[in-house]
């Protein structure tokens, strides 16, 4: 829904309705991940995608169906091996999107997830898929010190506010099922014997990527950072070059040392699993001391090193002798970046990006041209990946 909350809002505030269709599953190979959205609004208009062109057209007649009173529905495309005609995906995946009308009394709630999403404060919206009639649309939002809205279900609400935390605490997007006998659906006729799904759909605030060193490199980076979605902060000790006129795509730029920046946001808790810190200094007076307590830190998602290879050789030889362990050290890719051929500041922070990309993904680096299976590997896979960013190196 992030993706075309934008559009959504304003609709809603005026009272109007709109049709909102989520992927909320997908198997083997599919073009868009759980929580892809596309929207139908009130004069008919399209916005977004769940498939990348696929199963447009026939979501956006769910959608209209939606607006003219049709209930909520879960809808599935691929995958058929009866109906060679039937919409599907052209690479072969499945899709389960879920179609519904949204509106101030369908949706009550939008407007806090909204505020919430906007202020990158952690949010999580739970919404029935499938269960009993009363449930299916019904949702839960569920915020770190409280909730809002219900199921239906006082007993599922209680148990399934716990689960959609443990969610939101890892960022995770998913689907949670529980059985007609679960205790928390209480006896099964009160359940009417069924299975209850619920699309648990997180916000986090957006991921933290921190650039040291105001190169002109840097610039480049800062500007693919915060298009992929970071929040960028670049810092340099030198204050004539840490200036907002020279990274005009970062946040916020820092005038400190980079260690001392660093310890003190480790040390604030503003650092976690999603942060990818970039040292493009390639001075071992400044990146010494910062990768001592990069290198270090116990949960984080991407670190590397600008540097040729003797840079690089230079730097680890100074760091062993700082005392850092041969494990802290495979946690640094080095020389930073997947091998493109890059030469521009520009090209260099692609390569960068597509090794973060490849880190938090599992993705290899190589050509796509030159493998063999699914181009976007396991879904559910990758969906976790896609959570917590891992520590490979590309290097």
């Amino acid at each position: 829904m992030r993706d075309v909350l934008e559009q959504l809002l304003p609709w809603w505030v005026a009272g109007e309705a709109s049709a909102l269709a989520t992927v909320v599953a997908c198997h083997h190979s599919a073009p868009r991940p759980p929580g892809a959205s596309m929207l139908v609004g009130p004069a008919g208009e399209a916005v977004g995608s769940v498939s990348g062109g696929c199963v447009e057209s026939a979501v956006y007649e769910l959608g209209q169906e939606a607006l003219s009173g049709a209930g909520p529905v879960l809808q599935r495309y691929g995958g058929s091996a009866v109906d060679p005609f039937a919409v599907g995906l052209t690479c072969g995946g499945t899709l389960d999107v879920f179609v519904e009308r949204v509106d101030p009394t369908t949706f009550p709630q939008l407007g806090e997830v909204a505020e919430a999403v906007h202020a990158g404060q952690p949010i999580a919206v739970a919404t029935v898929l499938a269960g009993p009639p009363k449930t299916v649309g019904r949702r839960l939002v569920v915020r770190p010190d409280r909730t809002a809205g219900g199921t239906g279900l006082r007993r599922l609400d209680d148990q399934l506010a716990a689960d959609a935390l443990g969610y939101l605490t890892v960022g995770r997007t998913g689907i949670l099922r529980y059985g007609p006998q679960e205790p928390c659906l209480g006896p099964a006729s009160d359940a009417l014997g069924e299975e209850v799904a619920v699309f648990v759909e997180s916000f986090l605030p957006p991921p933290r990527m921190i650039v040291f060193g105001a190169i002109d490199f840097a610039t480049a980076l800062a500007r693919t950072g915060a298009f992929l979605g970071y929040r960028v902060t670049v810092c340099d000790a030198r204050p004539v070059f840490a200036t907002a006129a020279r990274l005009p795509g970062a946040d916020e730029v820092v005038v400190e040392w980079p260690h001392r920046y660093l310890r003190a946001e480790a040390e604030a808790g503003r650092i976690d699993g999603r942060t990818v810190i970039c040292v493009l200094t390639h001075d071992h007076k400044f990146d010494v001391p910062l990768l001592q307590v990069a290198l270090r830190l116990p949960d984080i998602g991407y670190i590397g090193a600008m540097g040729s290879r003797r840079t690089h050789e230079e730097r680890r030889d100074r760091l062993t002798e700082a005392g850092l362990t041969e494990t802290e050290l495979t946690r640094l890719a080095s020389p930073i970046g997947l091998d493109l051929g890059a030469r521009t500041p520009e090209e260099t922070a692609l390569s960068i990006a597509a090794e973060i990309i490849a880190v938090r993904q599992g993705g290899s680096g190589l050509r796509l041209a030159d493998r063999s299976g699914p181009i976007h590997g396991d879904a559910a896979t990758r969906s976790l990946r896609g959570s917590h960013l891992g520590s490979r190196s590309f290097a």
